[in-house]
């Protein structure tokens, strides 16, 4: 885990091909203190009168990578005599549904809130208006910097970091580039937009802040679907007919996913996907796929050396819990706290692949 104050713009670049893998130490004392500060209090009294309850406010709790969350905040706060609630709408996510939940969540007294958000400005316009004194940090998808006062902390990704990752990756597989469809759930949500400028900045070579909504027009041989980005409800079988539908019609290169939606469950994927995708690999035209994941399965695994999916990108996402619970604890406790603690990411490729292993 790379756990710093002000969040930074390069990620490493560790290629892993395993499942398994451990959290990295923070590489300096400057970093080494920070992590000490949310982590070794497992080894410190807290004094505190008694139990604490903290909320995850999820986009939506039957996605895979919110359940992943919800337990590792539940597992620190459980370790610790609390308890830590994953709390959200079912079915696809929906910034007025959230904002219903968040207004549940506060009438309940909780000792802090960590909240994924959707819609920023719509959130700090209703729900976040009755927030008093409750602590509030976000994870994963963070206020828009007009809102961010809101709140106390960020945990999660370095989204725009995550952004240009995934475009090292595409660039890697397709270093010529090609024609490049984008999918995510929507224009709206803070995290995916980042992802989605720093993919284009990316594959641009761009650092200019002002291009995040500009397409990709033939820079470094990167040209953009016309239809694309494919908008979808963070839903597996909308984001597989979508997928279908495009690969039926259109020639496209490279399909690089800002979510982990179209693999939740590898084996539907397979069964959707995997006769169209080898017809196109018969012909020589099997697009390049790169998919995030909260946690790459056995599944995933299979996908990735049948040659289905070409790369995952997974992140720590339990430990994003964690350091959840462990922020929302200190502010509790009337601690300080740093504005962001960031998690890593782990590149996967088949294990086929030469240079694998590479740093």
């Amino acid at each position: 885990m790379r756990s710093v104050e002000q969040a930074g713009s390069n990620e490493s670049t560790n290629v892993r091909t395993t499942r398994e893998f451990a959290v990295k130490r923070p590489r300096s004392p400057r970093l080494l203190s920070v992590a000490a500060l949310l982590c070794g209090l497992a080894l410190a009294p807290l004094g505190h009168a008694g139990p604490l309850q903290f909320a995850l406010l999820a986009k939506r709790v039957d996605n895979p990578f919110f359940r992943l969350v919800g337990t590792g905040c539940a597992e620190a706060a459980e370790a610790q005599g609390d308890t830590c609630l994953l709390l959200g709408p079912s079915g696809p996510a929906h910034f007025r549904l959230q904002n219903e939940a968040l207004e549940q969540a506060l009438e309940r007294n909780l000792d802090g809130i960590a909240l994924a958000v959707i819609h920023s400005k719509w959130l700090a316009e209703h729900a976040l208006q009755r927030l008093g004194k409750t602590p509030l940090i976000t994870f994963d998808s963070d206020l828009a910097p007009a809102e961010r006062h809101l709140r106390r902390g960020y945990v999660g990704l370095d989204n725009l970091a995550f952004g240009h990752r995934l475009g090292r990756v595409a660039q890697r597989l397709r270093p010529r580039g090609g024609t490049l469809c984008i999918l995510s759930s929507s224009a709206q949500e803070p995290n995916l937009r980042e992802r989605l400028q720093g993919l284009r900045q990316q594959l641009r070579g761009s650092e200019a802040r002002d291009d995040r909504a500009e397409r990709l027009t033939g820079e470094n041989g990167w040209h953009e679907l016309t239809r694309c980005p494919l908008y979808n409800p963070t839903d597996q079988q909308t984001a597989l007919y979508q997928l279908a539908t495009l690969l039926n019609s259109t020639r496209v290169d490279t399909l690089v996913s800002l979510g982990g939606w179209p693999t939740h469950q590898a084996s539907e994927f397979r069964r959707q996907l995997g006769p169209l995708l080898a017809a196109l690999h018969a012909k020589g035209t099997h697009p390049t796929l790169v998919i995030p994941t909260a946690d790459l399965d056995d599944g995933q695994r299979a996908l990735l050396d049948e040659g289905l999916v070409q790369a995952f990108l997974s992140m720590e996402t339990r430990e994003i819990g964690r350091q959840s619970y462990w922020m929302m604890k200190r502010l509790a406790q009337g601690l300080p706290v740093p504005e962001k603690v960031l998690v890593d990411s782990y590149v996967h490729l088949p294990k086929a692949t030469p240079n694998a292993t590479e740093h």
